[in-house]
């Protein structure tokens, strides 16, 4: 979508962080499509270069840093207010997953890390926003969870850990936060990015067999869902997680 195409602003900002790619990028590119500005966040300033130029300048901006860094979170709310006056809508995406292996091997520093990242930063960017605009004026939090923090996920398991507490988090700011901000999360199963690619790549067609919809999810899978639970349409849902799966779960039953 070129910036001729951009529809009339919306009036609402949102704040994606881990916004450069992936699912992050689908859910700014799904929010900017609706009309809304958007500040995203992210490590790599060249990345988040690059997707401000693909999204629109004119509607997006970037502060990068590290999710955890409870100074960058407080910067990046302080941009988004400055440029755009308002933080209608936080997206919780920025996340790590730094270690694959057995969980009785785990290394519990690098379990700290999982959880500081994926976890803590969420609260904290929360914080911010909700003090920032969200308390006085009302909006919408949308934490990224995954199908990992719902089963057991070998392998994967400070990753599934730290995203079922998220899904708690989201439960505790939910009833907090009422009534003047809605709080809801989403689950993914495997979505088509760089980040998730050592659960496909070599094998995807194993993979996808699996899915009863025959496919990966795609990042703008996630953006529609993220789109919808931060629409006036989900005005009276809050504390819940939807599932974005592609059907994986239909194949837990007996036979």
């Amino acid at each position: 979508m070129s910036a001729n195409e951009l529809p009339e602003p919306s009036g609402k900002v949102a704040l994606v962080t881990g916004g450069s790619r992936g699912i992050g990028y689908g859910i700014a590119e799904a929010l900017v499509a609706r009309g809304d500005r958007v500040c995203i966040t992210g490590r790599g300033e060249e990345a988040l270069k690059e997707a401000v130029e693909r999204l629109g300048a004119d509607r997006v901006i970037a502060v990068p840093g590290k999710a955890h860094d409870e100074a960058h979170q407080a910067a990046a709310v302080a941009a988004a207010m400055e440029a755009f006056g308002r933080v209608d809508f936080l997206i919780n995406n920025a996340g790590t997953n730094p270690v694959f292996g057995p969980i009785a091997e785990l290394d519990l520093g690098v379990a700290r890390k999982v959880f500081e990242t994926n976890v803590v930063s969420a609260l904290g960017f929360a914080q911010h926003t909700y003090r920032a605009w969200q308390k006085e004026h009302g909006g919408a939090i949308v934490n990224i969870a995954s199908v990992a923090g719902i089963a057991a996920s070998p392998f994967v398991g400070a990753y599934g850990m730290s995203k079922a507490a998220m899904i708690n988090l989201t439960l505790q700011m939910a009833h907090e936060f009422a009534p003047a901000v809605r709080v809801n999360a989403i689950a993914p199963a495997v979505v088509r990015t760089k980040f998730a690619a050592a659960l496909y790549e070599g094998r995807e067609a194993e993979v996808v067999a699996s899915y009863p919809m025959g496919r990966l999810g795609e990042p703008r899978d996630v953006g529609g869902a993220a789109a919808f639970l931060t629409s006036s349409q989900a005005d009276w849902i809050t504390g819940q997680t939807l599932v974005v799966d592609g059907g994986i779960f239909l194949n837990a039953g007996v036979g």
